[in-house]
């Protein structure tokens, strides 16, 4: 637009410029024919003119929607670049189910602390046993308050060691098969409360003279029923108590 104004003033002081030529010389004779021709030539000019004023404007005007396409091309890939960054949604790979479930292992053989007697026993797990048994002796009844209790003897620090003796309120009486040609034992139980490692447990006890076999406490499989599982192939996997004495072991 700007050149376009340019070319038309040059035009009208081109033509303003001949008419005061005019003006300051004498009056002098036209032929109309001359005149004429002198008026399609000026006509001709200012058309040429205005027409290279227009293509001088479109050429301009090219040029600059290129420039603007290259502006909004780098706008645009400035865009993608602030674009938050999708990060990919990885699903962790999904463990098989334990085979043993929520229950704990046992080795064949553990240290277990039963807080009745507050002492820890290198014990047997025995999953050909029905009953738990602890190492007691001098077993003795007796009638308090209207229920059964008993008293017994413990060896808590080793039959090097003197026994503590204990009273506990018996729960039932169960009778052991004996071999052969011997009498069914009738033993006294009482309820217990068991830690193995970091595991805690209750269960029963049957109280009788172990001093013959070689752990003074056995468990058996009503204590292991739905709470653990035995790896015969190894022993103490939960480890000894720091504090615990040593208990009698008999071979």
């Amino acid at each position: 637009m700007f050149k376009q104004i340019i070319c038309i003033a040059a035009i009208a002081a081109a033509i303003s410029g001949c008419a005061t030529t005019k003006e300051t010389n004498a009056p002098i004779p036209v032929d109309a024919a001359v005149l004429e021709a002198s008026l399609t030539k000026q006509e001709s000019n200012i058309l040429g003119a205005i027409d290279t004023c227009n293509q001088a404007q479109a050429a301009g005007l090219a040029s600059l929607t290129t420039q603007i396409d290259l502006l909004d091309a780098k706008i645009a890939q400035l865009e993608v670049k602030k674009e938050t960054a999708i990060v990919p949604v990885v699903t962790p790979v999904q463990c098989p189910p334990s085979p043993i479930g929520d229950k704990f292992m046992l080795g064949a053989l553990e240290n277990v602390y039963v807080d009745e007697v507050k002492a820890s026993f290198n014990t047997r797990i025995d999953t050909g046993a029905e009953s738990s048994s602890l190492d007691a002796r001098n077993i003795i009844l007796f009638e308090r308050d209207g229920s059964q209790w008993v008293r017994f003897d413990v060896f808590t620090q080793g039959d090097k060691q003197p026994a503590k003796t204990f009273e506990s309120k018996v729960e039932r009486f169960v009778r052991i098969k004996q071999e052969a040609g011997e009498k069914n034992d009738r033993r006294p139980v009482i309820h217990a409360h068991l830690e193995i490692g970091q595991y805690k447990a209750e269960t029963d006890l049957n109280l009788s003279d172990r001093s013959h076999l070689e752990y003074p406490l056995l468990l058996g499989r009503k204590f292991m029923q739905d709470i653990a599982v035995v790896d015969v192939g190894q022993t103490y996997i939960h480890g000894k108590k720091q504090d615990a004495q040593p208990s009698k072991t008999k071979k």
